[in-house]
């Protein structure tokens, strides 16, 4: 099913939703919603490993969901508000259809 008039394909919006399904990478997406964050600064927060943080930061990533930038030998990482909106509108516009009724049946 394809909603019309969203700035986001569908692929686009489960390739996000299943980067959001792991718990690790929801705890970062809550992390970073108080603003841009220190790779430094997560792992001592969210209590991991550099390395298995990395991981799921790459994750995000390339779900389009976290934009990072360096600084010295730190790299720091922000939500992308705008991925966050086009999800938000994606799932309205599947919640403005699930009360459409059924055709009747021949």
């Amino acid at each position: 099913m394809r909603v019309l008039d969203h700035p986001i394909a569908p692929e686009q919006a489960r390739a996000r939703l299943k980067a959001l399904a792991d718990p690790l990478r929801l705890q970062v997406i809550e992390v970073l919603a108080g603003g841009e964050r220190c790779v430094c600064d997560l792992t001592a927060e969210l209590g991991l490993a550099q390395s298995k943080l990395s991981f799921h930061l790459k994750v995000l990533k390339e779900a389009g969901l976290l934009a990072d930038r360096q600084e010295g030998r730190w790299t720091y990482y922000r939500l992308r508000s705008e991925a966050i909106e086009q999800l938000q509108q994606w799932l309205g516009g599947l919640a403005g259809h699930c009360r459409t009724p059924a055709p009747p049946c021949p």
